[in-house]
C-alpha cells in the first residue's frame, strides 16, 4: 500500500471561456491541470537522467545555491513543493536532522512515487514523509514552514497567483519561499542560442531518450510564457511577500527568487 497521502479539496468549476496557455497553446483553464500531468507521467521514470543531459549537470549547481541561500537549519520544517524526484528534499532532510520535517509534495502521482523510491535507496528516511498536493490549495494548516521551496514547477500551475497565495499562507511569520525557476537570459547572444537550443535540441533528446519530443517541446515553450525575473517579483509582492529579491543564474537562463512572510 502506497504511503503517499492524497488529498483533493473541491473546487468551483471555472467557467469554459476562462482559458490559460499551456505551452504556446490556449486552452481552457480546468484542462491545463491534466495536460500537465500527461507530460509528467511520461517523462518520470527518466526525469533525473534527463535532468543531467539537457544541462550539462548544471542543475546541481544552482540547486546547491539556493540552499545556500535557504538559511534552513536544524530542526526546521520544509516544503519541497512540486519536489519530483526528492533532490532537495534529500539535502533538507541532513540539514534540519531528526528533530525537522521535511514533506516532498507534488501534484503528479509517477513524479511522487519515482521520487519516495530514490529517497529511499539513498536511505533517506525517518523525517521525510509524502503528500500528493495541488499548490495551488495546500492541504496545510497556517503558518506550519519555516521554508518552502519550489524548483522548476512554478510554470506549470495553472493560476501561480492563487498558488502564491497558498504558499504564504502555510508559511510561519519570518518563513521564506525560494522560487527555482527558467527565466530571461540578460545576454542577447546567450538568449539566442539558447532559444536554439530549447526549440531544436531539447525535443530530438526527449524523442531519442524518453520516446517523447512533445513533452519536451512544451518544457521550452512553458518557460517562454513563464513571468521574466522582475514581473514575477511583482506578482510575489502582490501574493504578500515581502523584500523579494532575486539572483539571475547562468546569465538568467536560471533565476532565483526569494521572499519572506513578516
Amino acid at each position: 500500500m502506497s504511503d503517499v497521502q492524497e488529498f483533493e479539496k473541491k473546487e468551483p468549476v471555472e467557467q469554459a471561456s476562462e482559458t490559460t496557455h499551456f505551452g504556446f497553446k490556449t486552452v481552457a483553464k480546468e484542462e491545463k491541470q491534466q495536460l500537465v500531468a500527461n507530460v509528467f507521467h511520461s517523462v518520470a521514470g527518466k526525469y533525473d537522467l534527463m535532468n543531467d543531459l539537457l544541462s550539462f549537470g548544471i542543475h546541481r549547481v544552482w540547486k546547491r545555491f539556493t540552499i545556500d541561500c535557504s538559511g534552513v537549519r536544524k530542526g526546521q520544517k520544509v516544503l519541497d513543493l512540486a519536489g519530483g524526484t526528492g533532490d532537495f528534499t534529500a539535502k533538507f532532510s541532513r540539514i534540519v536532522g531528526e528533530t525537522g520535517e521535511v514533506i516532498l509534495a507534488d501534484i503528479n502521482s509517477s513524479m511522487l512515487e519515482v521520487g519516495r523510491e530514490k529517497l529511499r535507496n539513498l536511505g533517506v528516511v525517518g523525517n521525510v514523509s509524502y503528500v500528493q498536493a495541488n499548490a495551488e490549495c495546500l492541504p496545510f494548516a497556517d503558518n506550519t514552514f519555516d521554508c518552502i521551496v519550489i524548483s522548476f514547477g512554478l510554470r506549470n500551475v495553472t493560476d501561480k497567483d492563487k498558488a502564491l497565495r497558498s504558499m504564504y499562507r502555510v508559511l510561519k511569520p519570518g518563513g521564506r519561499l525560494l522560487v527555482l525557476e527558467f527565466s530571461k537570459p540578460i545576454i542577447d547572444p546567450i538568449s539566442q542560442l539558447y532559444n536554439f537550443y530549447s526549440f531544436n535540441i531539447l525535443p530530438k533528446v526527449g524523442e531519442v531518450v524518453v520516446n517523447d519530443a512533445e513533452s519536451y517541446r512544451y518544457l521550452a515553450e512553458s518557460i517562454r510564457m513563464h513571468p521574466k525575473q522582475d514581473e514575477l517579483k511583482s506578482i510575489m509582492e502582490q501574493a504578500g511577500f515581502e523584500s523579494v529579491n532575486y539572483y539571475n543564474l547562468s546569465a538568467g537562463i536560471v533565476a532565483l527568487h526569494r521572499g519572506y512572510k513578516f
